[in-house]
């Protein structure tokens, strides 16, 4: 898997610990479903919409910096970010991740290319559904 479907699987797929509030939702909907012939089909047209629904990214990443005690400076550092989400922050990860995002700006682990990573990071993220605060776009 490459680096930064690591970084999407890793925030897109946390489950948040008020995510099981509404999965009873769902299942309560789905008993009412089955009554009528017609509606098996259209129980899993209403599933696959929830795959795709947005996710904020602001509100997952505070959570997870909240049960590492901070996450670092996750809000503006690749690094702090790569930590925060458990994957490696090696020079040479970084270096792939800017490859993958097409970043080409300073040298390898300058400071200026670690800044152009966060930001495309969460310009991709936001591409692919994530809700991210401008706070973690600048």
């Amino acid at each position: 898997m490459s680096i930064f479907g690591s970084i999407m699987s890793k925030v897109f797929g946390h489950k948040p610990a008020a995510s099981a509030a509404p999965t009873p939702a769902p299942a309560q909907a789905a008993p009412q479903a089955p009554q009528p012939t017609s509606a098996p089909p259209q129980a899993p047209a209403a599933a696959a919409p929830t795959p795709a629904a947005p996710v904020d990214v602001g509100a997952v990443l505070s959570e997870m910096a909240t049960m590492k005690n901070g996450g670092g400076n996750y809000q503006s550092s690749i690094v702090d970010l790569l930590k925060l989400l458990d994957l490696d922050s090696s020079l040479a990860a970084r270096r792939e991740l800017g490859q993958e995002l097409g970043v080409h700006a300073g040298e390898d682990g300058s400071a200026e290319q670690n800044i152009a990573l966060h930001k495309a990071v969460m310009a991709k993220l936001a591409e692919n559904g994530g809700i991210v605060p401008d706070s973690l776009r600048n």
